[in-house]
């Protein structure tokens, strides 16, 4: 009975199905190799008919599903690490502690970053590109379990994978070969999940991959440096030169895991500034209703905004841009003329936020 489930019926009896694959709470390609019935009130074998293994099946695959969903309705309202709520107001920066290992990394994919945290202070924060709207990325709690340099690739069983040309699923794709796509470097997270290098800065603030995140490679390696130096892991700095000069892979295991958390919070109250984020999923998170809840739950005073108001806010935070305005701007009355459209990666004003701000000048 190795690696296997058993499902207890309301008969009592045992169906051994053969080793199933998770990813999150959802139970997933369930295989039956066997479909024998050892029946506990006799020692005969019966054969399981289909029709009464595909209800036992769709038990065990709806209860999969009812969990996921619980699970990302609640990952889904889950807040920024950002966020006013969580920090008290004030996050506090820290330059990297050596040997001091109890890191976190968090990632707001709406607002295209990743923070290192070290002692629940952020070390550093990295752009990144993150998954496509056909495939968007997990949102929730995961585990990078490795540092690894000059990765392999498998290419998953996945559907953009079975309309390539150039790769099939299953194929193992060493880091000498042009159809790599990861670069010099992934870390893990589990289920086919990982962060690896983008492929130019033209990635960040944008949809671009299938479920990765994506990184430039220059802050990878600064990424794994500082993991290195607080975990105090067993790697040279020859190992590292070596790793970044040629293409032999080169792993550090990560015991224990760091974690990370991936959220998808559009609306975050950062440091007394509110910040709305471009809906990148259209999961219909930007509302009036939504923006309210917000505001109230940080103890902003918004009675006196009308609904057009805030639809108009709403509305500066589309494409790879966001809409920053500080809570005393918001409680003044001046939530729109106070604000500003800035890039999502950067922090310089769009053309049309620069212009107005030259026309409150020219009126001076």
């Amino acid at each position: 009975m190795r690696n296997e489930i058993i499902l207890i019926s309301h008969f009592s009896f045992a169906v051994p199905l053969s080793r199933a694959t998770f990813r999150g709470s959802k139970a997933t390609n369930i295989l039956a190799n066997r479909t024998t019935l050892i029946m506990k009130f006799t020692r005969k074998k019966y054969t399981l008919s289909i029709g009464l293994f595909a209800v036992l099946l769709f038990f065990v695959c709806a209860g999969g599903r009812e969990a996921a969903a619980q699970s990302y309705v609640g990952d889904m309202k889950r807040q920024s690490a950002r966020s006013d709520k969580l920090t008290g107001g004030t996050i506090e920066k820290t330059a990297l502690a050596p040997g001091d290992g109890k890191l976190k990394i968090t990632v707001n994919v709406p607002a295209f970053q990743m923070t290192l945290w070290q002692n629940g202070k952020e070390v550093k924060t990295y752009p990144i590109g993150v998954g496509l709207k056909d495939y968007p990325m997990y949102v929730g709690f995961r585990q990078a379990s490795a540092v690894i340099w000059n990765p392999t690739w498998i290419p998953p069983d996945s559907d953009w994978v079975h309309v390539s040309k150039t790769v099939k699923a299953g194929e193992i794709i060493l880091p000498t070969d042009a159809r790599n796509p990861l670069g010099k470097m992934k870390i893990p997270l589990g289920d086919g999940y990982l962060i690896h290098q983008a492929k130019g800065a033209g990635d960040l603030g944008s949809l671009v991959s299938h479920g990765c995140v994506r990184v430039m490679q220059a802050d990878l390696y600064d990424l794994a440096d500082k993991i290195i130096l607080a975990r105090e892991l067993a790697v040279t700095k020859e190992q590292i030169a070596e790793a970044r000069q040629t293409k032999k892979t080169f792993t550090a295991e990560l015991e224990p895991v760091i974690p990370v958390e991936i959220t998808y919070d559009t609306m975050v109250v950062e440091a007394g500034k509110l910040r709305i984020y471009p809906d990148v999923y259209e999961r219909k998170t930007n509302t009036v209703a939504n923006l309210r809840a917000e505001l109230k739950s940080n103890g902003v005073d918004a009675a006196d905004l009308g609904d057009a108001t805030l639809e108009k806010m709403l509305a500066r935070a589309v494409a790879k841009k966001q809409f920053v305005v500080s809570v005393k701007n918001i409680e003044a009355g001046k939530a729109l003329i106070g604000g500003q459209t800035l890039a999502v990666i950067g922090s310089t004003p769009t053309s049309s936020a620069k212009k107005s701000v030259r026309k409150r000048r020219s009126l001076r």
